[in-house]
């Protein structure tokens, strides 16, 4: 198990119990508070991108566990919520294990108390950009001869535009052909957006702009499934097309990709 890199600190807002208030949740402190309301001052319509962030993902697993694939990585998994997803992945195959990982010490402690009898999952306390150490860590619970599934949801918008690419390219080195490659970043659109990033940044994590072709770019040479990167609101697998919804202050892009 790999070290923790952040402390616990409830007067510093935290990327998941921020998230977490978006979602409704309550597993959060007043500092998070604070600047998630600063934040929906700026972009209202964050709270409903969280939840279409949860929708899109319990489509898009439901479909993957379809496919065949019964082993999941979901990187920076934030706190537990409904469903979650060894929720959407079980109730296709009832069998499937995932693999948790995050480095926030709420999380951590959420995971274990839900999840920490459970067989079929491995909780890893540790940081994501150490893709290597991670993979070893999880290598007890999961057999990566085999496909797999990894999540990177609302996590690559905190690395540069080539970080991102680096980092899911190393990850994907891990994984078995057959494999499926989940991704789903937030594009903001509007005149604020500047003022968004910077009050984000200046409170807790480092927040990076990225456009659909950032996000296109993050898949490298792998085969996307149809429709390709599209809007969470429209995303549906299989789909050859997609109308674009209206266009927002805020959206979330998103898409899965397999590995040959």
């Amino acid at each position: 198990m790999m070290p923790r890199v952040a402390d616990f600190d409830p007067e510093k807002p935290s990327i998941a119990r921020v998230y977490d208030y978006f979602l409704g949740g309550r597993d959060n402190f007043a500092a998070d508070r604070e600047l998630a309301q600063r934040l929906v001052v700026i972009f209202p319509q964050i709270p409903i991108i969280a939840q279409e962030n949860k929708v899109f993902l319990d489509r898009a697993l439901t479909w993957v566990a379809g496919e065949g694939i019964d082993q999941f990585i979901d990187l920076g998994c934030g706190i537990p919520t409904v469903p979650g997803t060894h929720t959407s992945a079980r109730a296709v195959v009832p069998g499937a294990r995932v693999a948790y990982v995050d480095n926030d010490p709420v999380v951590i402690s959420h995971l274990k108390a839900s999840l920490g009898d459970d067989p079929g999952t491995t909780i890893v306390d540790g940081d994501v950009r150490e893709a290597e150490a991670i993979v070893a860590a999880i290598a007890g619970g999961l057999d990566l001869s085999r496909p797999a599934c990894l999540i990177m949801a609302a996590l690559l918008h905190f690395f540069e535009a080539e970080a991102g690419r680096e980092l899911v390219a190393r990850y994907v080195a891990a994984l078995a052909p057959g494999s499926l490659v989940v991704i789903a970043v937030g594009l903001p659109n509007g005149g604020d957006s500047d003022r968004f990033f910077s009050t984000y940044s200046t409170a807790s994590a480092r927040l990076y702009k990225h456009s659909a072709a950032d996000v296109a770019a993050f898949f490298g040479n792998l085969e996307l499934v149809p429709p390709g990167v599209a809007d969470a609101r429209v995303w549906q697998p299989g789909s050859p097309t997609v109308t674009p919804p209206p266009r927002r202050d805020f959206e979330l892009a998103v898409g899965v990709a397999r590995v040959r």
